[in-house]
């Protein structure tokens, strides 16, 4: 009992000691001390206030979205909720559940025009691309281009425009062509909410061999590239939206909604302008997205060929404005194309061959950005 007072009177002694310590302090001092940590918490408190508006209702220097709660909504879509889509994705799946997916309109579906030189690439493939077109579902923009594809490809789905006139080439850049690529997301992303991956094609993309073994197994998302850096890793390549390999898990139908959703922050920007906006957001970053980007050897184009024919997978008639442009030089494509093939298969190992093209194509990119910028500059 002795000890346990002794230890009671220790601490009245430390208590007191304190008490006199801080009334030596003097009333004066106590109010400066106590004003100036109200000051300091308000200071702290305004600065939290207005983090969060700056955050919440601006973008900011990096790029952040307008609004984040927004990107976290659902797209409005009905595809959700359509029965004959749901049945051409099950018609057209692989058992994993992966369809290969195309975009068709008037323009490009006229006979000799775009969609015949694409279906043709799958035949010249022989068996690596011919049984391909099983599981193809063409989505088409118009009710001329939903005609020609059921004439002769057996997958086939209308997508509603709400009033929209996609019939004619959209040129690029112009508002119709930027509501069609957006259209386009919009509708991706409902495939993969509906638990399909996909391999989203561009129809001006010729097929030359199976490329599923080519892509990477541990990838959410992977995107072909107008230029390739020669690094899968590297955010810094220049992607193109035309070929895509999509797997359907919670990540990228949360991508596809954040990838749509951004087009209001950046307005004047297509998707793969948008792209490359948000590819190194923060918020992909925490999602832990798995990104890769595919080598142009393989996954080639105008802008960046394949130089080895006996890698060459695909060709994208990329860096090439217009449509006419695009049909003579796939044309041209297709004939080097045909040539290779038609070689002994110990000669296409020893044989050097070079694409001709791009020829009709050369220039066109370059010369319609130079279009675009004297509009913006007139305007």
């Amino acid at each position: 009992m002795k000890n346990h007072y002794a230890a009671a009177g220790a601490v009245d002694n430390v208590a007191g000691e304190g008490n006199k310590a801080w009334n030596s302090i003097g009333t004066g001092g106590s109010h400066v001390f106590v004003r100036r940590v109200m000051q300091m918490i308000m200071f702290l408190v305004a600065f939290a206030v207005l983090w969060m508006f700056l955050y919440n209702n601006s973008a900011s220097p990096f790029g952040l979205p307008a609004t984040i709660s927004h990107y976290f909504n659902g797209i409005s879509t009905q595809e959700y909720y359509d029965p004959k889509l749901k049945s051409v994705l099950k018609q057209a799946s692989m058992k994993d559940k992966t369809v290969i997916i195309t975009t068709l309109n008037d323009a490009w579906a006229e006979p000799g025009s775009i969609f015949d030189q694409f279906l043709e690439s799958f035949q010249i493939g022989g068996n690596q691309t011919q049984k391909l077109l099983d599981h193809l579902v063409v989505i088409t923009w118009d009710q001329k281009a939903y005609s020609r594809c059921i004439a002769l490809h057996k997958y086939c789905y209308q997508l509603q425009t709400k009033g929209d006139n996609f019939t004619n080439e959209a040129f690029f850049m112009t508002p119709t062509y930027l509501h069609m690529m957006w259209r386009r997301i919009e509708f991706l992303g409902a495939v993969l909410h509906l638990g399909y991956s996909f391999v989203f094609t561009d129809t001006d993309i010729m097929w030359l061999r199976d490329p599923f073994k080519q892509f990477y197994k541990d990838a959410d998302f992977q995107i072909a590239c107008d230029y390739f850096n020669g690094n899968s890793y590297d955010m810094h390549n220049y992607p193109n939206g035309g070929f895509t390999y999509v797997k359907s898990n919670r990540r990228t139908i949360w991508f596809y909604k954040f990838w749509f959703n951004s087009r209001e922050t950046y307005p004047t920007m297509h998707d793969q302008d948008v792209l490359n906006k948000i590819k190194m957001h923060p918020l992909i970053t925490n999602k832990k997205l798995k990104i890769r980007f595919l080598s142009t050897s393989y996954f080639g184009g105008f802008c960046q060929s394949s130089k080895d024919f006996g890698k060459a997978l695909t060709m994208h008639a990329n860096c090439c404005v217009g449509l006419e442009n695009k049909v003579n030089d796939l044309k041209i494509l297709l004939e080097d194309w045909k040539k290779y093939m038609a070689l002994p298969e110990d000669k296409r190992k020893t044989s050097h061959p070079s694409w001709s093209v791009p020829k009709t194509c050369r220039g066109s990119f370059e010369r319609n950005k130079e279009r675009l910028n004297k509009n913006k500059g007139g305007s």
